[in-house]
């Protein structure tokens, strides 16, 4: 790999993207140490140009993005770095820093969201007191969400419905990641069975 880092101020920006669902999570910046410590370590280091100094996503948060492949483009001055984030990337809470209007994206960051209550439990959450119950109490709750909306769907009341549907969905979601799985996986077998 031979990056320009001369060409803007010893720093090339660095395009942090999803690896498996391909997503554009966010955009930093790196110097040669910052790159040295990524391709060492496995996760991505940034040079913070407002602290002036490196920076490692997930530092402070536990939110590390995992490197999976690591590519220069054409001109040796940007950088393309696929990974595997462990939790949202935004510090907003989303699971990308650019805006997500569309159903999907909302499904990605709630399911980001269950993942950090589970590498890191609030007590006050309803979320991780489903964890504490155990895989079987959650498949339990997941059975009732899906005869609640059954029941919902033979009456004429959109808005129960709605709200049935959305039940189901959340405890389906917790019952993924307590399995070991995320939204991505459903996703790519989904696509899978498409071709």
């Amino acid at each position: 790999m031979n990056i320009d880092f001369e060409k803007v101020n010893g720093l090339v920006p660095a395009i942090i993207q999803e690896a498996e669902s391909q997503k554009v999570l966010m955009l930093g910046y790196m110097n040669k140490e910052a790159l040295k410590k990524t391709v060492k370590e496995g996760k991505v280091t940034f040079y913070s140009r407002t602290k002036n100094r490196l920076w490692t996503k997930g530092e402070t948060s536990g939110n590390f993005l995992f490197v999976q492949s690591l590519k220069e483009d054409c001109d040796n001055d940007t950088l393309l770095i696929k990974v595997k984030p462990a939790g949202p990337v935004c510090h907003t809470g989303s699971t990308t820093c650019f805006e997500e209007e569309d159903a999907q994206g909302f499904l990605h960051q709630l399911d980001a969201i269950i993942a950090e209550r589970k590498a890191n439990p609030d007590e006050n959450s309803y979320t991780t007191s489903l964890f504490k119950k155990g895989v079987n109490k959650i498949a339990q709750k997941v059975g009732e969400e899906a005869v609640e909306l059954v029941i919902e769907a033979k009456d004429n009341n959109d808005e129960l419905f709605l709200n049935e549907a959305s039940d189901l969905m959340y405890h389906y979601l917790v019952l993924l990641r307590e399995k070991g799985f995320s939204l991505t996986d459903i996703e790519r077998v989904l696509r899978e069975r498409h071709k």
